[in-house]
């Protein structure tokens, strides 16, 4: 009598390696669902951050000039990457009124995160929409 010895198989089944590739795919999807939106709300959070900056400049420039301006070049101020990616800024003023007022608004980009989101507000009156 012989004895004959049962080779066992190690390794992977395709259904087994199917159910991981599934589990993997539905945590990337999830984990970009999550980085999506903390980019959405970084990038309007820079927008609000130098719309203050702006509104702060505006009122320090009418000590000094006696108006507002329309320029940050005035202001000395700089457009920071992550908000002219994803928004559009501007900010006019009005001596029509009494006082003397401004408007900053910041228009998300279309083809961008921000895409579909609010338009972003600020007034001299320090009004705002977010």
């Amino acid at each position: 009598m012989k004895n004959k010895k049962i080779m066992q198989q190690s390794g992977f089944s395709l259904i087994e390696l199917m159910i991981v590739v599934v589990i993997i795919g539905t945590l990337a999807a999830l984990a970009n669902q999550g980085y999506r939106y903390s980019m959405m709300r970084g990038n309007e959070s820079a927008a609000q951050q130098f719309m203050m900056a702006i509104a702060s400049k505006q009122e320090q420039y009418i000590l000094d000039a006696r108006i507002y301006t329309d320029t940050l070049t005035d202001l000395g101020l700089t457009e920071p990457s992550d908000v002219s990616k994803a928004y559009t800024l501007n900010f006019t003023y009005s001596t029509s009124t009494t006082p003397w007022s401004y408007d900053i608004t910041a228009t998300p980009k279309a083809g961008t995160i921000q895409a579909g989101k609010p338009i972003l507000t600020l007034n001299s009156a320090g009004q705002n929409n977010w």
